[in-house]
């Protein structure tokens, strides 16, 4: 499928409010719908400020629609009572993700420098298959998010698209899918693959877009916007609607740059990246 470069509506435009992160989660509904966004992915310690089910009646009186909750995960830890705190954890977001509405919980999901990348992934798998029953239950999706290789060792022990693919062949749920995000996986030659191998699954659940910079000063906090650096998102984007993908484009930028900016000409410069992305 050849898709033009340019984006022609804000429909399937989501903003992660991590995006925003000087905004709590009142400014960013407010802002996002000022702006014709009506999507948006909410980050959990939002939800320390207001009640799920009070989020979800703001939510709903903006005509906002919640992408995913963000975020489940961290199950990898040599520690056995860390590991057991972690599906606690999840299990409480699975439970905030119901009360506000939100389809999906994204995982990242976890690595410990004491063990092997093999042990953590061990014990993702064990952890992702325990939360599945809940999962079901309340009616939420899990998106395994592979992450960059240089956050293996803290971070993720899943760090290509084909790891977290195979752990959802394994899991065998149709609640397991994973999270294509464009920082972590551009680089991969063979993101392409695997991306078409989603599609035949059915289980590419969300796409996450933003920019890499080649001169970042921070390998966290200094992500770029669209058309900033070197990551053909436009390509990217045709192969994930070649297989079947249909859902949000999900703006995820982490950027102590634009944080200290005023975010609301932060806003207008995504949607402007957004429209004309290439």
């Amino acid at each position: 499928m050849d898709l033009p470069n340019q984006i022609n509506d804000l429909s399937r435009l989501c903003i992660h409010t991590q995006t925003n992160r000087p905004w709590n989660l009142k400014r960013c509904v407010a802002e996002y719908h000022r702006a014709g966004i009506r999507g948006i992915s909410v980050w959990r310690h939002l939800l320390e400020e207001i009640h799920p089910r009070e989020a979800r009646a703001l939510l709903k009186d903006h005509d906002m629609t919640v992408v995913s909750l963000v975020r489940g995960g961290f199950f990898a830890a040599a520690d056995r009572g860390r590991r057991k705190e972690a599906i606690r954890e999840n299990l409480a977001a699975l439970e905030e993700a119901e009360q506000i509405g939100a389809p999906l919980l994204v995982l990242v999901c976890g690595a410990d420098p004491e063990q092997t990348p093999e042990q953590s992934r061990e014990q993702i798998h064990e952890g992702i298959h325990q939360l599945v029953p809940a999962a079901e239950a309340v009616g939420v999706r899990l998106a395994i998010e592979p992450l960059h290789p240089m956050y293996a060792a803290n971070r993720s022990a899943i760090v290509t698209l084909k790891q977290a693919n195979d752990m959802v062949e394994t899991i065998g749920s149709e609640t397991v899918g994973v999270a294509v995000d464009l920082f972590h996986l551009w680089w991969d030659p063979a993101l392409h693959d695997e991306i078409r191998r989603c599609g035949t699954m059915e289980r590419l659940f969300a796409f996450h877009i933003c920019d890499w910079k080649p001169d970042m000063k921070d390998m966290l906090n200094d992500r770029g916007l669209m058309g900033e650096g070197c990551i053909n998102v436009a390509q990217i984007r045709g192969w994930v609607e070649s297989a079947g993908f249909s859902g949000f484009h999900e703006v995820e930028i982490f950027s102590e740059r634009y944080w200290r900016q005023d975010q609301v000409a932060y806003l207008h410069a995504i949607v402007n990246a957004y429209m004309n992305q290439t």
